[in-house]
């Protein structure tokens, strides 16, 4: 029986309607799959939310691939030009919601270890960390099968996570790490009044241009040579104030800083509180929990294996990058060094996502010379 391709796996994922946090069988599609080629499979379920851990092989070292079926809602879908759900071929492109972020990451993946696993040059291990909860608010997904593995003692020694990383062609650029985030939320004390009598009041929108000044001057850093420069930007601000006579008594902001390697979460909290304490306003400010701390995978053997093996399809050596948002990197670099490479990235999460049809193939012939090399050595 011949195995199945990259493209017929991503377009029956595409065709379940996996937003989050539904999974709609996403995920026992894949583990049917993998346990027909040997895997063990284990499914989880944490707060509703669907995960799936599968390994063939006991013995070290062990590989992991690591990704999410869940997908963000395709809006309007009178807009597309097919249906997201509907996996259709046409232009050379397979379009669908999830196409590039990341089923087609996912079936990539799977394609690659199912041709390793049968073609029997095998030395070590083979894992899959899928979830349901990337998308979501990710505190259900792959941050609690990391916490799973820690209790049982067991070992993974690297990860490729397949998001879409590439910019201008397949290859070009690999994640070897991420910024964290951090946002806060702030809150400008005034006093309510009659805008005839200013005097018995006390406007907060006055302080708020110095406040934000405080926040954005100066920079917060001005980078490294692996991490863009931290970034803070305001992301809304709101009076709340539907009437045209009445000073207001409060207004509130809420911004979201990237942040790089030089800062913690709170040590960069301190440092917002410090601006804001010099500017004399009366203030209150919160901060979200923040799950996403700046981690590097230092250049090494690892990233020059997967470096090798974009070349080894693509002719191209890809660029190392830090930039760009989160993603569940950050919980599986706390069990292993970890990279992040997969397909175009500039229509995700749009309307029209699509993933090409010999980007997709070859993305699974770049998985498989990551096995091919990883086992060899």
């Amino acid at each position: 029986m011949s195995l199945p391709s990259a493209l017929e796996i991503a377009r029956a994922l595409l065709r379940f309607r996996s937003v989050t946090p539904a999974d709609d069988g996403a995920l026992g599609y894949v583990g049917a799959l993998l346990q027909g080629a040997g895997f063990v499979c284990e499914r989880f379920s944490f707060g509703g939310i669907e995960n799936l851990y599968a390994r063939f092989g006991a013995a070290a070292p062990c590989l992991a691939f690591a990704g999410h079926t869940d997908v963000v809602p395709p809006g309007d879908v009178a807009r597309w030009r097919h249906d997201p759900f509907g996996a259709e071929v046409a232009e050379g492109r397979l379009w669908g919601r999830g196409a590039a972020d990341m089923k087609g990451g996912v079936a990539a993946a799977l394609a690659a270890s199912l041709t390793f696993v049968a073609s029997g040059a095998r030395h070590g291990s083979i894992a899959f960390l899928l979830t349901g909860d990337e998308e979501g608010a990710a505190v259900d997904g792959t941050i609690r099968l990391v916490e799973l593995l820690r209790a049982r003692r067991e070992r993974i020694d690297h990860c490729v996570l397949g998001e879409p990383t590439s910019v201008e062609a397949l290859g070009d650029t690999i994640k070897n790490g991420r910024r964290g985030s951090l946002t806060g939320r702030l809150r400008l004390i005034g006093k309510q009044g009659h805008v005839a009598y200013p005097h018995l009041a006390d406007n907060p929108v006055r302080a708020l241009p110095r406040a934000l000044d405080a926040l954005l001057a100066p920079a917060l850093d001005a980078g490294t040579a692996d991490f863009q420069p931290s970034n803070l930007e305001i992301v809304t601000v709101d009076v709340g104030n539907p009437a045209t006579n009445v000073i207001p008594g409060e207004i509130s902001a809420v911004f979201n800083i990237r942040f790089n390697d030089l800062w913690t979460p709170e040590r960069l909290a301190a440092e917002i509180r410090r601006r804001l304490d010099a500017t004399a306003a009366r203030y209150e400010l919160a901060f979200d929990a923040c799950n996403a701390v700046a981690f590097l995978t230092a250049r090494g053997p690892f990233t020059d294996l997967v470096s090798a093996a974009v070349a080894d399809v693509t002719g191209r050596r890809p660029e190392l990058s830090t930039g760009g948002g989160t993603s569940d990197a950050r919980f599986i670099k706390d069990i292993c060094p970890v990279v992040e490479l997969g397909l175009l990235s500039g229509n995700m999460h749009g309307v029209d996502e699509y993933a090409g049809l010999d980007d997709l193939e070859a993305l699974a012939l770049i998985y498989g010379r990551i096995l091919a090399r990883y086992f060899a050595g």
